[in-house]
């Protein structure tokens, strides 16, 4: 196929497996998809600040578009619960939550989002995503989860909580209020969690969020019956609007897209990282190969899509990829089907989103927001790594008391750190060659003493710019504590990667140890490294000599090298022609 034609309509490339079966599989994986897709929709809809609908609306022409042109069969797109969160978090300060105003700022960066992603995948510039660690977004996502949760107090508990409150206001204010809680509300709320927790325990089959909205209504309307509405004090979020997605008006005003712009940035590369470790995930499964590129221009191009048809910022969701994958998806066309079905679903069901209260929301938004924190992989980094707790706790906080865009930055940004701070000390091994090798192969539990004359130490890591200050100090320490080892033998197989500065590095000890009368060695270099010592002249100033390849006996040929008045009167006998002399 053109490289370009598949550039522009990649779904040319999975079409031909498209067959009567796999359309089977994808209509009734859609049908599921699209009835999950409704209390999801509503309930992320209402953690962005958004109209209902709206929630509904991004799943519909955003999810077609990034099926069609992604990379992945089975990631379905749509809004998600972080997504959802940074949008509101960002927005709320500019603009009253659920106004025209909040909602045309709100596309507007569902615009950008979707320029700065598509930017990217023209770019091929998908790599990026691997600069933000799992830990990040582990530790963001629980920040989230309790911002969730926060945010949705006043309507479980039915209390007065300030508008833009952060999660220690809520928490106090909760305290201070504890006899104004509304018991009726309350009651809803718990509920709509209990009936929800009971189903996905017990009856995993069914949607339990579904089934918790129903309980929670349900129970609304036995208490208001029996002690009228104005006495319960339980409200519903109302009818929503039916229809298709009508067509929306970004604000492309300079100063307003440049006031998103940064926003924008941290919103692309959380969402782009969302959907591209969702969609590795299940190709892990399916033994797909997954287009980094690719995927990031289907999410642009959705977002870009969504923003003028009334769709706020989506990315690929967990929960509905997952649900899509195990529900027997062969193709992209499920998550087609699932927006399709979603619409149909709409027009029939939402007038009945009135009878909705506003209480069962908030606890469908408690159990999203518990689902959200990830316990076990938690517990797994705080026992494993102390730096990755680092990153995954300053997140954490970061979550909840800056402003989102900035959480991912810090975590990316210290991951950074931890992960320079690392290489910058790449290990230097003190090693042997084991007895009976031929050639010599090294090891570090040998139990052989040194030699007198030789050292022998191998190098675990690249050897660059900011690992040279630690690199010259410790190959210096070599002959400042035993004055002797003016030889130097380098194994250099767990070296991947030399620059200009680390090539200047090896030739710098090369003349040191040449004036001391010794010289440094180097065994077992691969290709890569090696070509950069060539082409730089760090490998004529070190010696074609001294480079010795896997298989050459290295061992017999530095012997023939060292003082042999020394080796006379040495009793180590350290390496096999030791055993001659």
């Amino acid at each position: 196929m053109n490289p370009v034609l598949r550039r522009l309509l990649p779904f040319l490339l999975w079409w031909p497996r498209v067959t009567r079966a796999t359309l089977r599989a994808d209509l009734l994986a859609g049908l599921t998809g699209g009835l999950i897709l409704v209390p999801q929709g509503v309930a992320f809809a209402t953690i962005a600040g958004m109209p209902p609908e709206y929630g509904l609306y991004a799943a519909m022409l955003p999810a077609i578009v990034a099926a069609l042109w992604g990379s992945s069969w089975q990631l379905v797109s749509g809004p998600t619960t972080a997504i959802s969160i940074v949008v509101f978090a960002t927005m709320s300060p500019l603009a009253v939550a659920g106004t025209p105003h909040y909602v045309q700022l709100v596309l507007t960066l569902t615009l950008l989002v979707g320029v700065f992603q598509l930017l990217l995948g023209l770019l091929r510039l998908g790599t990026l995503v691997n600069f933000v660690s799992h830990t990040v977004v582990l530790g963001f996502t629980a920040g989230a989860a309790v911002l969730i949760a926060t945010s949705q107090v006043k309507n479980f508990f039915g209390i007065a909580i300030a508008r833009g409150a952060s999660a220690w206001q809520v928490l106090l204010g909760l305290v201070q209020q504890a006899g104004d809680i509304n018991p009726y509300v309350s009651a809803v709320a718990l509920i709509t969690v209990a009936a929800s927790i009971a189903c996905k325990r017990w009856l995993p089959r069914l949607p339990h969020m579904i089934a918790g909205m129903l309980a929670g209504s349900l129970a609304a309307l036995a208490l208001n019956e029996q002690f009228g509405m104005a006495h319960t004090g339980i409200a519903s979020i109302g009818a929503l609007a039916v229809g298709l997605p009508p067509l929306s008006n970004p604000d492309l005003s300079l100063a307003t897209l440049r006031q998103l712009a940064p926003v924008a940035a941290a919103v692309a590369l959380l969402a782009l990282t969302e959907a591209v470790s969702i969609a590795r995930a299940i190709a892990l499964h399916t033994g797909q190969r997954i287009d980094g590129n690719q995927e990031f221009i289907g999410q642009g191009l959705s977002n870009i899509a969504g923003a003028f048809f009334s769709g706020y910022a989506s990315s690929g969701s967990f929960n509905r990829s997952g649900l899509n994958h195990a529900a027997g998806a062969r193709t992209p066309l499920a998550a087609a089907f699932s927006a399709l079905f979603l619409l149909l679903i709409m027009l029939f069901l939402a007038p009945l989103a009135k009878y909705l209260p506003t209480a069962a929301m908030a606890g469908i938004l408690f159990v999203v927001a518990w689902g959200l924190i990830d316990f076990h992989h938690i517990a797994e980094i705080a026992r494993v790594s102390r730096q990755e707790t680092l990153v995954l706790a300053s997140t954490f906080i970061a979550t909840l008391t800056l402003e989102l865009e900035f959480a991912i930055y810090i975590g990316v940004v210290l991951s950074m750190l931890l992960y320079l701070a690392r290489t910058a000390r790449p290990g230097l091994e003190d090693v042997k060659p084991l007895p009976g090798q031929s050639p010599p192969a090294f090891s570090a539990a040998t139990g052989l003493a040194d030699c007198p004359q030789l050292k022998i130490v191998r190098i675990n890591g690249s050897i660059f710019f900011g690992a040279v200050n630690h690199l010259q100090e410790a190959l210096q320490q070599v002959d400042a504590r035993e004055p002797m080892h003016r030889h130097l033998l380098l194994v250099a197989s767990g070296i991947n990667f030399v620059d200009l500065a680390g090539a200047q590095l090896l030739a710098q000890e090369a003349q040191r140890r040449l004036a001391m009368g010794g010289a440094l060695y180097i065994f077992n270099m691969k290709d890569e490294p090696l070509q950069m010592l060539q082409r730089c002249g760090a490998f004529e100033q070190i010696g074609a000599q001294n480079f010795f390849r896997l298989g050459d006996d290295v061992m017999r040929t530095l012997f023939q090298r060292l003082d042999r008045a020394v080796c006379a009167s040495c009793t180590r006998r350290v390496f096999a022609p030791c055993q001659r002399v």
